[in-house]
């Protein structure tokens, strides 16, 4: 009989590979997500809340703190439509393939899209009559998402060059009008300038988000994403020194007042209202400058914040991850808000019913420390409903909650 040796009775074991880990997320961005929420809050009060008559960037009425509280939250859109790109390519590292995440974004962009001229504008206007539409930030999230689904089939580096050369080049498009497309012109409106169009019969879709550069800033976010998933010292200093490298670019571009915006600034009144002058940077649709300077800063703060935070900072982190089911229920809350003020101190309210909102009537309102008192309001209010759903979106997996 044969000797069997100890190799030839060796059983060949299946190789077992080990899990992969999928990447955390990171509080630094849910962080940033969530402080810029809770600015946009402000400013969506501002609009409800306020007696001023006028612009509150207008440098030939203005007062300082309208002024500010108007400028500081102008880094909440930059900074949704970035990060949101940025999520995008966070997504394809936890595991979701090319075909899966092509088909979430068209999907999920396509809602956004609808929930902009469904739900939103009613809790905007408290009414049902839809002769105008606004197509605000939703809008111009749900198309790059769109285009964006697109884009992330093509080598990464083309969504890099894609978003830099629409944010870096746009304004060269300024000064081309609507009327220059004939038939057409409604479709320039949609791209690159703010303006009503004309759906069918009485029915108008007011354009305020055109999506260049927008669709620009979302494809930069999402190359940028690579930079998030380097070890932590690494990224710091990579998101600080890009921060830093675009506020400088801002602040150098704008002082030689030769390109990337259309109104330059000038000297005013008083050297505070010269600096304000300086700051004030186009934002429908944004330019260049604008973009740098709010960027810039983001990006300066994504890696100022990228470390561990306490109570405060978990409690921002909690919101910055339900940012749209936040933003769907901030809308009718701090309407209601404003509808609750009026009527406690006896001020018309016909207005806050009306189909284009934000233009309060002169003798309604109130000043700034109302608009402040009503924000923290707001916030203590919406805090319970987001802890609820962020806690659901923990527990559960349902495919649904993805939407929101």
């Amino acid at each position: 009989m044969a000797t069997v040796t100890a190799a030839q009775t060796q059983v060949k074991r299946p190789r077992v590979h080990a899990p992969v880990a999928t990447p955390a997320r990171l509080e630094s961005v849910d962080l940033l997500r969530g402080a810029v929420m809770v600015l946009m809050v402000l400013d969506h009060v501002r609009e409800y809340v306020t007696n001023a008559q006028f612009a509150p960037m207008d440098l030939a009425h203005t007062t300082p703190m309208h002024y500010l509280t108007r400028w500081i939250t102008s880094f909440c859109a930059p900074a949704f439509v970035f990060l949101a790109g940025t999520g995008v390519f966070l997504a394809s590292t936890r595991g979701k393939s090319r075909p899966e995440l092509t088909r979430f974004l068209l999907t999920r962009g396509l809602w956004m899209i609808f929930l902009e001229v469904t739900l939103v504008r009613f809790g905007m206007t408290f009414n049902l009559d839809y002769h105008y539409i606004p197509a605000g930030v939703l809008w111009a999230i749900g198309w790059s998402m769109v285009i964006l689904a697109g884009l992330i089939r093509l080598p990464k580096p083309f969504a890099a060059v894609f978003g830099v050369a629409l944010i870096a080049g746009h304004n060269l498009l300024d000064d081309i009008e609507p009327g220059s497309f004939g038939h057409l012109g409604w479709l320039w409106k949609v791209l690159h300038e703010q303006g009503g169009i004309r759906l069918f019969r009485g029915v108008h879709l007011k354009v305020l988000y055109p999506l260049i550069p927008w669709v620009g800033v979302m494809a930069a976010g999402y190359a940028f994403g690579p930079v998030f998933t380097r070890e932590p010292g690494r990224r710091r200093r990579v998101l600080i020194v890009t921060g830093l490298s675009m506020i400088g670019a801002f602040l150098a571009l704008r002082a030689l007042n030769v390109y990337g915006n259309p109104t330059p600034w000038a000297v005013q009144r008083s050297p505070l209202f010269t600096v304000f002058s300086f700051l004030a940077c186009k934002k429908y649709p944004p330019s260049l400058l604008f973009l740098l300077m709010t960027l810039g800063t983001v990006l300066l703060a994504l890696g100022l914040l990228d470390r561990t935070w306490g109570p405060m900072g978990r409690r921002l982190v909690m919101l910055g991850r339900v940012p749209l089911f936040f933003y769907l229920l901030q809308w009718p809350l701090v309407h209601a808000l404003a509808v609750i003020l009026s009527v406690a101190t006896g001020q018309p309210t016909g207005w806050l019913f009306a189909s284009r909102p934000f233009r309060n009537p002169p003798g309604t309102g109130f000043d700034l420390p109302v608009v402040y008192a009503t924000w923290v309001v707001a916030i203590l209010l919406l805090y319970p409903a987001c802890r609820w759903f962020a806690d659901l979106k923990r527990r559960r997996n349902d495919a649904w909650l993805r939407y929101f």
